[in-house]
């Protein structure tokens, strides 16, 4: 019974062909070979997704997830640059982002982790769901733990820079009067939520990458899943 409930789903799953996140062919695919597949393709997509971030200039030099200075300081900058005096803002724009960098390696166990206990219920909801299934179940499994990995890490790096100090003063009192937003009263927790925020779309980003081009990823079962 359970067999048949399963495969029901999963030739649902490959009507969404075109429409859902997941382009498939399910009919000569059994269970196992379902849920393999997918685990596969998001420990792979979490090893990736990693490895690139964690690499010096991962989040520097990369438009798509580069951490931008918090606005408040943005504004302070701009002001600075009339005086000469932006020198300052640019080298704590490149300090968090390079806090980000080193807090990416915190991320390889708990994603791992993350796949390995997914449930078919969450296998169901990614292969049915849309282009952001991927993200919302790493979203939902992981995010507390990675912040409670990626703060101390962040903040390590943020505290060794004088401006960074001095906007947590100034940002924590701002932000109780609604200046500046509560979640960003503090640098380290604006940085953390960056990374993750990074983290997660490069997580799809990859994602898309395998199932784009399985062959690529010298796994015959990908292929088979995938390859059409």
């Amino acid at each position: 019974m359970r067999r048949i409930i399963f495969s029901g789903w999963l030739l649902g799953a490959s009507a969404l062909i075109g429409t859902g996140a997941w382009a498939l062919d399910l009919t000569d695919v059994s269970q196992g070979e379902a849920t393999s597949g997918l685990k596969e393709t998001l420990t792979r997509a979490s090893s990736a997704a990693v490895s690139k971030l964690g690499a010096s200039n991962g989040f520097l030099n990369n438009p798509g997830v580069h951490i931008p200075l918090p606005d408040g300081l943005k504004q302070a900058k701009s002001a600075m640059k009339l005086l000469g005096k932006a020198d300052d803002f640019d080298k704590l724009e490149v300090s968090i982002n390079r806090a980000a960098e080193a807090a990416m390696p915190e991320a390889k166990q708990l994603l791992v982790d993350a796949v390995k206990n997914m449930s078919v219920q969450d296998a169901k909801s990614i292969l049915s769901g849309g282009d952001d299934a991927v993200t919302q179940f790493f979203r939902s499994k992981t995010e507390k733990a990675l912040g409670q990995k990626f703060l101390p890490v962040v903040k390590n790096a943020t505290d060794r820079v004088g401006l960074a100090q001095q906007y947590n003063k100034l940002a924590d009192q701002a932000a109780s009067f609604g200046v500046v937003k509560k979640e960003d009263g503090k640098i380290e927790n604006y940085v953390t939520r960056k990374a993750l925020d990074g983290l997660f779309l490069t997580l799809a980003e990859e994602e898309r990458a395998i199932r784009k081009d399985p062959v690529g990823t010298g796994s015959a079962l990908l292929k088979k899943i995938f390859g059409g």
